[in-house]
């Protein structure tokens, strides 16, 4: 996971930035400082959310000391198809399409956007997915999903 994430100084992290805890990538929805007492330098608390399950994870760090940031991507492709095994037909800006990445979890915690995709596809049989990608332990270097959905004609 060298490449997918990279170190910061834990002062400059801000609430809405990315943020690996215990190998979750995480989006920072709350963040204190404390100050710097008697016995040390001042600590960082962040409160955060799996960006991928929605699991709440806590984590406190000395503010000089460095945290590891994922390097989240977020691309927009346009979904034509879903198949029988519940695989996105998608396709980038540039024609190149893939079919990798399956239709998020039913019940799960992006279950309205696999609703929305599904709502769309039969509406107007296509409609533009965003998919975000960014590391997940040590098993899986990267895992992808669908976290948006938007009309085509939009």
């Amino acid at each position: 996971m060298a490449d997918s994430t990279y170190p910061a100084q834990c002062s400059l992290s801000r609430q809405g930035s990315f943020l690996m805890i215990k190998e979750h990538p995480c989006k920072i929805v709350a963040m204190s400082t404390s100050k710097t007492g008697k016995h040390g330098h001042a600590k960082c608390k962040f409160m955060a959310v799996d960006i991928f399950d929605g699991t709440k994870h806590e984590m406190v760090e000395t503010s000089t000391h460095n945290v590891t940031v994922p390097n989240v991507v977020r691309t927009e492709y346009t979904c034509m198809d879903v198949d029988d095994e519940e695989y996105l037909s998608l396709m980038d800006q540039e024609g190149t399409t893939r079919e990798d990445v399956k239709l998020p979890a039913e019940g799960g915690y992006f279950d309205t956007i696999r609703g929305l995709i599904t709502q769309y596809m039969e509406e107007d049989g296509e409609c533009i997915v965003t998919i975000l990608k960014a590391p997940k332990g040590k098993d899986f270097p990267y895992i992808e999903m669908a976290i948006d959905c938007k009309k085509a004609s939009q």
